[in-house]
């Protein structure tokens, strides 16, 4: 039996609390790096989440251990640029993953990167282009699906719902603004649990005080206010339920007419989309790069430009049919292409080609 090629992964957040992208980029693939051979290990993790920790001192352990190859999760910096280049001349391979950054020294310092979307690798110079891959965010619960779309339209009395799952504490809701009469909306995010009534007042007290104007903070309090909109603490097992109890998925982000191709909008990841397409929901998001190879618009999903667009298609999913429909097409959409295991064997194949190169290397 051949032997594991030692791994070593330099994380962005703690394994024992980890932030979505060291779940979903490093932890989920443990499994199938080990069914494909390989011997993989968290060699560094931060007491706070820092995308530019201090790992100086790492490379001795990491020879005198047998690492092959280290991953660094989303970390940047001096001190990490340095560990690379150290580890280079050690003879040990090193990979770059990256979810909304564009750091063309890491590409460089590392011997291959991996961006989450196409669009991420796209905004690297030319001449780094052969050694980035890009290795999606994977399908996290594939056997979680709707099977039931709902029979009615949805009115003020019997209204439909509407989930948006984020990683932030929205203070408002973009583009929308204010939901039609016939629909509720469920923000999953980054605010403090019903149960937590002191620091939920804390918190909206200090995004209240935040506000800039009086114009803002008039809407802020209509955003809290509203009985049509409902905030909810994130959790693993509630941003399943919430989803699963829900009519539809929205995704409105709050765009700028600039032509930065780095602005935080337009590079985020697909994940927020192909989670809600793969649990049956019919979705409308607002058109971003990371989505638009995606969506089949009014097949699997609906992409919209502004707010008339926005309450276009929600009118239109207000028809059951079409719910069913445009929910099937996208959850088939989702796990034929956005499965862990499809994406675990793009980064197997990214590490291979490490390995390999260095055999064919040492042959030579």
């Amino acid at each position: 039996m051949s032997k594991s090629i030692k791994v070593g992964f330099v994380l962005l957040s703690r394994s024992t609390t980890p932030i979505p992208s060291t779940r979903i980029t490093v932890l989920n693939m443990l499994p199938f790096l080990r069914a494909a051979q390989f011997d993989p290990k968290i060699v560094f993790e931060p007491l706070h989440n820092t995308e530019t920790p201090d790992v100086s001192g790492l490379t001795a352990r990491l020879k005198a251990e047998g690492f092959q190859i280290i991953y660094f999760q989303k970390v940047h910096g001096a001190s990490v640029v340095a560990l690379a280049s150290e580890l280079r001349l050690a003879g040990i391979k090193t990979v770059f993953g990256v979810c909304d950054l564009v750091e063309p020294i890491m590409v460089e310092a590392t011997d291959a990167t991996i961006t989450v979307t196409d669009y991420l690798k796209s905004l690297y110079p030319a001449a780094l282009q052969g050694k980035i891959s890009t290795v999606h965010d994977g399908i996290e619960q594939p056997l979680l699906h709707k099977v039931d779309w709902g029979s009615h339209s949805g009115s003020r009395a019997q209204p439909l719902r509407a989930v948006l799952v984020t990683s932030a504490a929205p203070d408002r809701l973009p583009v929308i603004v204010e939901p039609p009469s016939w629909l509720h909306v469920t923000i999953v995010g980054r605010y403090a649990a019903a149960d937590q009534q002191l620091r939920r007042w804390r918190e909206t007290r200090w995004q209240l005080l935040g506000q800039t104007s009086i114009p803002e903070k008039l809407r802020f309090a209509r955003f809290v206010t509203n009985s049509r909109i409902k905030r909810v603490a994130w959790e693993s097992d509630g941003v399943y339920d919430a989803l699963m109890k829900a009519d539809i998925g929205i995704i409105p982000i709050a765009t700028t007419k600039t032509a930065i191709a780095t602005a935080n909008w337009k590079v985020k990841s697909e994940n927020r989309l192909t989670l809600k397409m793969a649990v049956g929901l019919p979705v409308v998001a607002t058109s971003i790069p990371a989505y638009e190879p995606i969506v089949q618009h009014a097949h699997n999903a609906f992409l919209a430009h502004d707010r008339s667009e926005w309450l276009d298609y929600l009118s239109a999913l207000r028809e059951p049919a079409t719910r069913r429909r445009i929910g099937m097409a996208a959850r088939e959409t989702a796990l034929t292409a956005y499965s862990m295991e499809r994406q675990a064997e793009k980064l197997i194949a990214v590490l291979q080609g490490l390995t390999n190169s260095d055999f064919h290397n040492s042959k030579t």
